[in-house]
């Protein structure tokens, strides 16, 4: 692309913002779409979040709806769902995050140590094909090898002699069934940045640890995991930060009234208070409820790994 003609004096206001944006075009070009796309699905639905105290009336609109000040936060916080809720969704998060974050980190390093690269690459494709499997697909392919009369798993445990487990409408392996099947779903996929994180290491600190004489295990002990150290507590804060934010889909296409006890989460209040229910301040306030406490969690643990490692989202 040929210079500017004047681009070597000094430009001032409009003239230099033109010359840059002309200058720039394609890379404003691809930025513009992850930027509508915020603008649009991410900022501008905000303006909703007045619905939290309003009694909202479609015959009114939102703005002409009746202010109701704290009612819909009194109800929540009064209701007798209310610590159920809480619970739930902290074990399903912590536990999500405890079994299944470690995963796509020992699958990363393993596959990085293959030393055969088609072996390796098959490997990697067959672990990313669930994550891009819909999601109502996999729910469906989980229900149906956990049915309790024709699924896989319960003619196994037959045929070894044991009883056939209701494992959808038994509220105690409600858990391990999210767990495992995210889990599943996830680990390849999630594999990618650790693999990338690998693959940034300088080479030349395996050979060398190789000439001092270091076993296989000791390399991946002393260099590759302090080198994915700084992505781990990166990626550990996100999710820590996000552990009020369970999937709500997920959760919806496997539970049952069976199950409510240990699967009902504040998302999926919020979902048949606010859309089944047609209660839509209330679920506005849960939802906001909801995305204080994920803020504030973000920026506890960032200051906490911050203090603890040095390293940090800001």
């Amino acid at each position: 692309m040929a210079d500017h003609p004047i681009a070597g004096k000094n430009l001032r206001g409009l003239q230099r913002f033109w010359y840059l944006c002309r200058r720039d075009r394609d890379l404003l070009v691809i930025v513009s779409l992850p930027f509508a796309f915020y603008v649009l699905f991410r900022y501008l639905p905000m303006y909703g979040i007045i619905l939290a105290f309003k009694d909202f009336a479609v015959n009114k609109g939102i703005l002409g709806s009746p202010w109701v000040g704290l009612r819909w936060f009194e109800q929540f916080f009064g209701s007798p769902y209310f610590f159920r809720l809480i619970r739930n969704t902290f074990l399903l998060s912590t536990y999500y995050i405890v079994f299944s974050f470690p995963v796509p980190i020992i699958f990363a390093i393993l596959l990085s140590e293959l030393k055969h690269r088609w072996y390796q690459r098959f490997a990697q494709t067959i672990s990313y094909l669930p994550y891009f499997i819909s999601m109502v697909v996999a729910m469906g392919m989980v229900v149906n090898f956990l049915n309790p009369q024709e699924g896989i798993l319960n003619v196994a445990l037959e045929r070894l002699g044991a009883k056939p487990i209701d494992f959808i409408n038994d509220a105690r392996w409600f858990r391990p069934v999210y767990i495992v099947s995210g889990i599943w779903q996830n680990f390849g996929f999630n594999a990618i940045l650790y693999l990338a994180a690998i693959t940034a290491i300088d080479p030349q600190l395996y050979e060398a640890a190789t000439i001092d004489g270091a076993t296989q295990l000791q390399r991946i002990r002393h260099i590759t995991i302090p080198s994915l150290v700084p992505t781990i507590v990166i990626l550990l804060i996100l999710n820590l930060g996000n552990m009020l934010n369970v999937g709500f889909e997920k959760i919806i296409l496997l539970y049952t009234p069976a199950t409510y006890e240990t699967a009902d989460v504040i998302s999926t209040y919020v979902y048949r208070r606010g859309l089944q229910e047609n209660n839509f301040g209330f679920g506005t306030a849960v939802g906001l409820f909801n995305a204080v406490v994920n803020f504030a969690l973000i920026i506890v643990f960032n200051r906490i790994a911050r203090r603890i490692s040095s390293i940090s989202l800001w």
